[in-house]
């Protein structure tokens, strides 16, 4: 019984989390694996994160001197700010009803420490393979909910972006050449 007790108290816990926080399927990768299309707030707080993750990281490319990585992480700020703003104004207009994060949650915020603390070749490594990491599952997410989301101005939204997080995976991939 006490088991039973503590089951439901956990799914309650989950329930009454944030409306912006992520499912723990979509959070852990299993929606991925799975193929499953993430729920439109699912959608909107990773590619919010994501973006935000991209631009920040970029930003320390400048920081650190890594000339290696310049063109490329300045490539990441000019087109993930855009996306950023793309989804902030559908968010804003109504047209996607759902709450936008305004910061990294902890597990983005926790990439982007470690990144920061690097130096050098190990920065370059550490930012070079998070790029890979991070366009692979941006990839994966924009796929899947681009192909059954379930609101249309977003889906579609995801449709005509995935073409530039494909290129910028390609792009990344190219980066330890």
């Amino acid at each position: 019984m006490r088991k039973l007790f503590l089951g439901g108290v956990t799914l309650l816990t989950l329930a009454a989390t944030p409306a912006f926080a992520q499912s723990i399927a979509e959070k852990s990768g299993a929606n991925s694996v799975l193929g499953i299309t993430p729920t439109t707030q699912d959608f909107v707080t990773e590619a919010a994160q994501s973006d935000m993750l991209e631009i920040q990281a970029a930003k320390l490319v400048a920081t650190k001197n890594d000339a290696k990585d310049k063109a490329f992480a300045d490539h990441m700020i000019a087109d993930h700010t855009k996306t950023s703003a793309a989804l902030k104004a559908m968010v804003d207009s109504g047209k996607v009803k759902v709450d936008l994060p305004g910061s990294l949650d902890k597990v983005h915020r926790d990439k982007l420490d470690k990144l920061s603390k690097l130096d050098g070749s190990d920065f370059q490594k550490e930012y070079e393979s998070m790029q890979v990491s991070a366009h692979k599952d941006a990839v994966s997410l924009f796929e899947r909910y681009g192909k059954a989301g379930d609101n249309n101005d977003l889906k579609a939204w995801a449709g005509q972006t995935l073409p530039t997080l494909q290129q910028h995976l390609k792009m990344a991939q190219d980066l330890g050449k």
